[in-house]
């Protein structure tokens, strides 16, 4: 008789979410499904305002990644005017992209995964979280604290503010960078390398005591996409999208992300209400592809400084068969972007541009469709804006990283429970692990933090007539 564990609710990811997992009749795991419960509708309100609102409005999209969506949304508006910023305006945009990267993969690494696998995986869920890890490692908890701050710091330095800032317009931005911030950056500057080169040692020790984990965390041939520039190497707010396959090999280059839709197709499933997009080439699921911190190091040559290239070196000798397959990976290519990024932004603070006043391009509707689209820290983020000759929006498309990581997300867990379950039993690091799993990815659904004290979690051993097997809970809502 074929049986079903759920996992309801998904702790410490963002939003609302379950996992079912679907055993056979000998009791092995056949399929794993990851499903987002919640309905926001940002796409059917945004319906009827007028394109230059919207980097406004989906800035409020998400509380940790309002910066990629204010970006995404304004090339949108850029591609209805069929404008070419100014040169200092796409150079501001993207060190604010930067900093966004910086604090959102500081926020990942230390306060949500570093305490599942420095912590120890069977810890009890209300010491395994950041407060348990300043508890033990007071000093590494506190540098991480401050590497998000300096990304904050950055955007709120030409935004205004950390959190949702009013900034990036069609057409450009709305102010430069001035002497005062400019010098407020760079005295982060050392801290914020020491700090990376912390976190990068620190996990290079982790490959060496998580071998298990890398072997089985989401470890599988899959397609990846992400941006690169003209020779191919890590881009992170323009050029072209590139896809490559597990062994490495390039099949599609140089692809125009205005265009995405003659390659990239969404699926529909009945058990979540997040969209499947494939690539629509080699069609549904074989399309499966990951975007993020690993897809964009499998799909660049370079990273265009020389930290992070050393550190690119290192990463792309994990790939057995070309490729870095393993999902627990993650963290790795997200340190090295920092990394990346702090470079990137050392060199950018010496271009005289960042203080220019010529910082907007003004023009009416030339086109009535506009696409933006600019690497978010979880993966390529698509804006897609159809409007009328007013301006007013008559279609929204967002195409955010976490669906493009969907597919993906529920082989992890379906790679992952079939090694720690058989029968009926439902051991207790298998529920830990399953949701660290879905946390290499960083989904993004309303509160990817790690709950502090009593985390709820049930998981139901179900049979063919509903009835509960078995089942596991741990803590209390």
């Amino acid at each position: 008789m074929s049986k079903r564990i759920v996992i309801d609710p998904v702790t410490r990811i963002e939003g609302h979410a379950k996992i079912s997992i679907f055993l056979d009749d000998e009791g092995n795991v056949s399929d794993a499904e990851f499903h987002v419960v919640e309905f926001r509708g940002f796409e059917k309100f945004c319906l009827g305002r007028p394109y230059q609102e919207m980097p406004g409005i989906t800035a409020r999209v998400c509380g940790i990644c309002p910066v990629s969506h204010l970006l995404a949304s304004a090339k949108a508006g850029d591609a209805i005017m069929a404008v070419n910023i100014p040169p200092p305006a796409e150079k501001l945009r993207r060190l604010m992209n930067l900093g966004q990267i910086i604090q959102s993969h500081a926020l990942s690494f230390f306060h949500l995964s570093a305490p599942d696998f420095l912590l120890g995986w069977d810890t009890p869920p209300a010491r395994r979280n950041l407060f348990g890890l300043i508890a033990t490692n007071a000093p590494l908890a506190r540098a991480g604290i401050r590497l998000r701050q300096f990304g904050q710091e950055i955007i709120e330095v030409l935004g205004g503010k950390k959190i949702h800032p009013a900034w990036g317009v069609p057409g450009g931005v709305r102010n430069p960078l001035t002497h005062e911030g400019r010098a407020r950056i760079r005295a982060w500057l050392p801290e914020a390398y020491a700090t990376s080169k912390l976190a990068l040692d620190l996990f290079k020790k982790t490959l060496e005591t998580h071998k298990r984990e890398i072997q089985i965390f989401g470890n599988f041939s899959s397609l990846f996409m992400g941006l690169v520039d003209a020779d191919g190497n890590w881009e992170h707010h323009g050029g072209k999208l590139r896809f490559v396959d597990s062994s490495g090999s390039t099949i599609a280059d140089q692809l125009d992300p205005q265009k995405y839709y003659e390659y990239i197709a969404e699926a529909v499933q009945n058990s979540s209400y997040l969209k499947s997009p494939y690539y629509s080439p080699v069609g549904f699921p074989d399309g499966m592809y990951r975007v993020g911190p690993l897809a964009r190091l499998n799909v660049a040559k370079q990273m265009g400084t020389p930290k992070a290239d050393a550190e690119l070196k290192r990463f792309k000798r994990l790939g057995r068969k070309g490729a870095v397959t393993s999902a627990f990976l993650y963290h790795y290519a997200r340190l090295i972007e920092i990394l990346a990024a702090i470079e990137k932004i050392e060199a950018a603070l010496e271009d005289p541009d960042l203080l220019s006043e010529d910082l907007r391009a003004d023009a009416g509707i030339n086109s009535l469709r506009g696409v933006g689209v600019s690497e978010a820290p979880r993966g390529t983020l698509f804006h897609d804006y159809t409007v009328d000759r007013h301006g007013l929006l008559q279609k929204v498309n967002l195409i955010v990283a976490t669906g493009q990581n969907n597919l993906a997300m529920n082989q992890t867990v379906a790679q992952i429970a079939r090694h720690y379950i058989s029968g009926q039993e439902i051991p207790e690091p298998m529920l830990n692990r399953i949701e660290h799993g879905i946390r290499c990815y960083d989904p993004c659904l309303s509160c990817s933090t790690h709950a502090v004290g009593q985390m709820p979690l049930l998981v139901q051993l179900i049979g063919p007539d509903g009835s509960v097997l078995n089942q596991a809970a741990r803590g209390g809502g």
